[in-house]
């Protein structure tokens, strides 16, 4: 989680005038949005996929995960490409702000904050607002894991 014990490296991102962060050491990196194939009966959080260097990628909407409305892709837009523990996968973003660091102290646990926070580790604050840190490991289900894999076979 941190390089020293004691801080925390954040990529912060933005969607839907709201902040949230991966740790860094999720984070592949960040690319120009490209046209996404759709999934047909991949879960509701799968836009689609993308090809990414001969790598189909799954792309998932934070916006559908967190309850948010639902968004339009916009050419301005980019993929957040991020390790979890089964696959690489895409989340669809506005824009990266950068990258923090942190004392780990600064995060407060979530528990009841708002809806859906068990894809949430914790909440941190900062200058420009509250950032919402994604826990990818917890973001999708283990029956939308195994349904990605078995519709990302097919391609």
């Amino acid at each position: 989680m941190s390089v020293d014990g004691e801080s925390v490296f954040l990529v912060i991102f933005r969607l839907a005038e709201r902040l949230f962060a991966l740790h860094l050491e999720a984070v592949e990196r960040a690319v120009r949005v490209v046209d996404v194939t759709p999934l047909p009966g991949a879960p509701q959080i799968v836009v689609g996929a993308v090809d990414v260097e001969g790598r189909i990628v799954p792309v998932l909407d934070v916006c559908r995960r967190f309850g948010m409305p639902a968004r339009e892709i916009e050419l301005t837009d980019q993929l957040l490409l991020a390790r979890c523990s089964s696959r690489t996968v895409a989340l669809l973003v506005e824009g990266v702000a950068g990258v923090a660091r942190r004392p780990r102290s600064e995060i407060v646990r979530v528990e009841t904050v708002e809806p859906r926070t068990e894809y949430v580790e914790g909440i941190l604050q900062l200058e420009d607002g509250m950032v919402l840190i994604h826990d990818l490991e917890r973001f999708l289900s283990p029956d939308e894991q195994r349904v990605i894999a078995t519709v990302m076979m097919d391609k």
